[in-house]
């Protein structure tokens, strides 16, 4: 056999060998894509308040966010619940009815709701401060942010766990009990 035969099998098994090396690879970052790219604000659209209201108990100021993923992938939210005192109703045609609400912000509370899958509502309470009697509470939406889970959770079939927001609701017990 000639030497030239020989190279030609030489690059034939050269080609072989690096398709079957980097076939894969380019399945992989073919089938991944590029990550999907949330549009800026989108996220507090996904999300509102159903319910503001003071528990009679304790005296804070308690609202339910409902969130609804309008992203195409699984994720996470964290959202800002923003507590102030609601303004009194203006008259209308009144000096007061053109006049914007304060530029004070109120306290805020952060609350993240886990393993949102798309087009899903979730819902979540958030404790906020305790609140003067005589006053009406309002309950807004400070900020939302969203985050896809990673991909190689979603690939694993793994979510995540949702976690306590008070200590020692689902903390870890020790063996001897204590």
């Amino acid at each position: 056999m000639s030497a030239l035969k020989w190279q030609g099998w030489l690059v034939a098994l050269v080609f072989v060998a690096g398709l079957l090396v980097f076939a894969p690879l380019g399945l992989y970052v073919w089938a991944g894509g590029r990550p999907a790219v949330r549009p800026a604000g989108a996220a507090p659209d996904d999300v509102r308040i159903t319910d503001c209201r003071i528990d009679p108990t304790s005296r804070r100021v308690v609202a339910s966010v409902e969130v609804v993923n309008g992203f195409p992938e699984p994720g996470a939210y964290v959202v800002t619940v923003e507590f102030r005192e609601q303004l009194p109703p203006a008259r209308p045609g009144s000096v007061e009815a053109l006049a914007l609400p304060p530029a004070t912000r109120g306290p805020q509370v952060l609350a993240k709701i886990p393993g949102v899958r798309p087009a899903v509502a979730e819902r979540a309470e958030v404790v906020g401060p305790v609140w003067p009697p005589a006053a009406t509470p309002w309950c807004g939406i400070a900020a939302a942010e969203f985050a896809p889970d990673p991909p190689f959770a979603r690939s694993l079939g793994l979510r995540p766990r949702p976690r306590a927001s008070i200590a020692g609701e689902a903390g870890f017990s020790s063996p001897s009990g204590v």
